[in-house]
């Protein structure tokens, strides 16, 4: 559980708005009551939002609370879209058979709809040709442009390794 919750005796505020154990209003009441109330009932006074004035407070039992708030966390993370990047680096020295190779790769992953980050690395005395590095990666995309439709997401840019950028199917 991501969040932590306070609840019983951990409370401070002296005056709270209840809210029953079948979800009906009881009231504001003060801290001493409200606690009273959840005693007999043998539940637990759980702080369900601080920011209102005077705060929110159900009688509930905590381990169920605990229970609907993971199921809930979970069911958002399983909404939540995970995008799927693919990495295809090339290299200054790499041949045309294995441009081509590659090339038939990102296709690939264009087809399955993910998005390809494209890398050219650059290692040692290859720094001093950065220029040739852009032209590589350029021509690379000039070549897969001709066989597959596909959109930039991120145009060539230079880091400190090299070059990148990151393409996505249309």
């Amino acid at each position: 559980m991501a969040k932590s919750v306070r609840i019983n005796e951990q409370i401070w505020a002296k005056e709270m708005r209840v809210i029953g154990e079948d979800g009906q209003q009881i009231g504001v009441v003060s801290r001493e009551e409200a606690l009273k109330l959840a005693q007999e009932k043998e539940l637990d006074l759980i702080e369900i939002s601080s920011n209102s004035n005077p705060i929110i407070c159900r009688i509930t039992d905590y381990d169920k609370f605990r229970f609907r708030l993971a199921k809930k966390e979970k069911e958002q993370r399983l909404k939540s879209k995970k995008v799927d990047l693919k990495e295809v680096r090339l290299g200054v020295r790499t041949g045309e058979h294995d441009l081509a190779f590659k090339r038939n790769k990102v296709i690939e992953f264009l087809k399955a709809g993910k998005k390809v980050k494209i890398e050219i690395f650059l290692k040692g005395r290859e720094h001093t040709h950065r220029d040739l590095a852009r032209v590589i990666i350029e021509n690379f995309l000039k070549k897969l442009a001709e066989e597959i439709v596909f959109q930039t997401d991120q145009y060539i840019m230079g880091s400190p390794r090299g070059f990148n950028c990151i393409i996505t199917p249309k």
